[in-house]
């Protein structure tokens, strides 16, 4: 078997989310492969719909039903129980991909004599197969024969997990898997797949389909979800240390953490939560400052997190009370002039 998809799939029947992403799969051009679509537990029919399409597609399609609700890390290591092929890759359940996708994909890679090969998606609104906002997954300097410069640069900037194949080595050859019960479950393990990798296969064209939708995670915040973010950050420190790259990639890894852990979490919480507890403010610094007592001293900190951000996040370090007041007062202001200005 060349190749297994593994698809985690929970509560996507709504708008034909599901079958956009199964249609795509069930039609690539390739012929050696496997889909292994593992529903999580779903409340509306998106089992029955899994069912249809193994019925159709009984060469290709197997079906997985979790037990327990375990989020998408959990229904991904049921999948991978089950994959059989050569190259593994994974989608989520509401984006779908060309028809071409994984034939370029696999060719890439076995041209360049890779391990790991990616490409680029668009982000769109709709479903259909024009083209929309094309964002580059990767970039070409990270793509080669894997150095400590390229892993460094793909720890920084590793780009989306599903828009990637991996040999299964990377994968399987380990007992660590996804966190389960948990989002952000690929930012959590994805440092240590890239650093397995000895060559990357980067193909610079857009064939994933990245649909934005209110109920997708990025765009859903509440308290749990920061939680989640910032229980992945502590499972990459904790994957680091266990494979013994903590040491020789310290700024990528602390860089990583704090956007992950500290930036993402403080600002989208404060500006996404409504009933912001100061408890989950401050707890937030205090394990900040401990995990990484000189993050405001990294490099890549100063280059990438910007200016009016890192006053806000002093502001932050020396007093939560204050920081929480002036945050509210300066979102309040800032409504106030949209409001003026409308």
């Amino acid at each position: 078997m060349k190749l297994s998809v593994i698809v985690p799939v929970y509560n996507m029947a709504e708008g034909d989310k599901l079958a956009w992403c199964l249609d795509s799969l069930v039609n690539q051009t390739i012929s050696d492969y496997e889909i292994i679509a593992v529903d999580d537990c779903s409340t509306d029919n998106s089992l029955e719909i899994l069912r249809e399409y193994e019925k159709r597609y009984p060469d290709r399609f197997t079906v997985m039903a979790s037990s327990v609700n375990k989020r998408q890390g959990g229904a991904k290591n049921l999948g991978l129980t089950r994959a059989k092929g050569e190259w593994i890759g994974f989608i989520d359940s509401d984006d779908w991909v060309t028809p071409d996708y994984y034939e370029k994909l696999l060719a890439c890679a076995e041209e360049a004599g890779a391990d790991m090969a990616g490409c680029d998606y668009h982000l769109t609104h709709k479903h259909s197969m024009e083209i929309g906002q094309v964002v580059p997954n990767n970039n070409a300097s990270q793509a080669g024969v894997l150095t400590k410069e390229k892993y460094r640069s793909l720890i920084l900037d590793s780009g989306s997990l599903v828009v990637k194949i991996y040999k299964r080595h990377i994968i399987l050859d380990y007992p660590n898997r996804f966190p389960e019960y948990i989002f952000y479950e690929d930012n959590a393990i994805g440092n240590s797949w890239m650093l397995r990798a000895k060559k990357f296969a980067y193909l610079p064209e857009p064939l994933y389909y990245y649909y934005q939708h209110g109920a997708s995670t990025v765009h859903t915040i509440t308290q749990k979800r920061c939680e989640d973010r910032m229980e992945a950050a502590r499972i990459m420190v904790r994957e680091a240390e266990e494979f013994g790259y903590l040491e020789e990639y310290y700024p990528e890894i602390e860089s990583s953490f704090t956007t992950l852990f500290y930036v993402n979490t403080l600002f989208s919480y404060m500006a996404g939560v409504k009933k912001r507890r100061y408890g989950f403010v401050r707890a937030l610094g205090r394990e900040m400052k401990e995990a990484f007592p000189h993050f405001r001293e990294n490099p890549y900190y100063q280059k990438r997190v910007h200016e009016e951000e890192r006053r806000l996040i002093d502001m932050h370090m020396r007093s939560t009370l204050y920081f929480m007041l002036y945050y509210r007062l300066l979102w309040g202001y800032r409504n106030f002039r949209k409001k003026l200005s409308g």
